[in-house]
């Protein structure tokens, strides 16, 4: 461990963080997390994927900790036992859908362990289904399935649209619901205590872990407010100038081993190149 610092947990992001821009967990990177539990450190993730579509690495990576899917809107274990979840009120869905359609973005709705588009082929849903490895349902209209709804994404490559749509939604909602960037092509809109800051505090609370002893790792906006709640973040070198600045550590890029060039670097202490 690198100086004074005690971190006794580790919580990282996965896409743009934990996997390359290919989706791939490099052999470097899980024997850095194995490093880790050599060193008596947990290891944790989170993101805004829904957890089904990260149980591809629970086994490579051992992962005992409670899983935070949707942006901490749900937690399970590894064996996707529902742990808790927070849902979206379906009047905040409706609103949420109906600015990011006058935004021009495509809506998807997560809804129990269902994922939801009106499009099969539209702009990521290929992708995404590649990444979480199943495929959404076609609906006629999502604002018809608004029960017991985890997570809404709007979804556009033209990112200043995104990213326009994430201050009005963060604007009109205000303190009824978590709007943030989890790619620069996804704004995800979570129940109002569903953000990766009460992923670290639900963490800290269930582990019995400081949050001054949790470290973060991330890319992105919605990436910050765990960094703000944890003792040690760091940003990957893919991340924007914005994020990086909320860190407290920059290491390189996803494709660049960055995950376990930081690992290495800040929490182990043995950095190579």
């Amino acid at each position: 461990m690198s100086g004074k610092r005690k971190i006794s947990l580790v919580l990282a992001d996965v896409d743009g963080t934990l996997v390359t821009e290919e989706k791939i967990l490099t052999q470097r990177a899980q024997d850095s997390v194995r490093a880790l539990h050599d060193a008596g450190i947990q290891f944790a993730i989170t993101s805004g994927r829904p957890p089904l579509g990260m149980a591809m690495l629970f086994d490579a990576l051992a992962i005992e900790t409670p899983i935070a899917g949707f942006n901490g809107g749900l937690f399970v274990d590894r064996h996707l036992t529902i742990l808790e979840q927070k849902t979206v009120p379906a009047d905040v869905a409706r609103q949420a859908i109906d600015l990011m359609r006058a935004h021009g973005l495509d809506t998807w709705v997560y809804s129990g362990n269902d994922w939801l588009v009106t499009k099969a082929v539209a702009p990521h849903v290929a992708r995404e289904a590649w990444t979480v490895k199943f495929q959404p349902k076609v609906v006629p209209d999502v604002l018809e399935h608004l029960q017991d709804v985890a997570k809404i994404v709007g979804v556009s490559d033209d990112l200043d649209r995104v990213k326009r749509c994430e201050a009005d939604a963060q604007a009109a909602f205000g303190a009824r619901a978590t709007a943030n960037r989890s790619q620069p092509y996804y704004l995800d809109v979570t129940n109002k205590d569903a953000n990766k800051g009460a992923v670290v505090r639900y963490l800290a609370e269930h582990l019995g872990v400081p949050a001054e002893e949790i470290a973060t790792i991330g890319d992105q906006p919605n990436d910050v407010v765990m960094f703000k709640d944890s003792g040690f973040s760091i940003a990957m070198g893919n991340a924007s100038d914005e994020v990086k600045s909320q860190a407290a550590a920059v290491t390189a890029s996803y494709n660049d081993e960055g995950f376990a060039k930081a690992m290495e670097a800040f929490i182990l202490g043995s950095a190579r190149q």
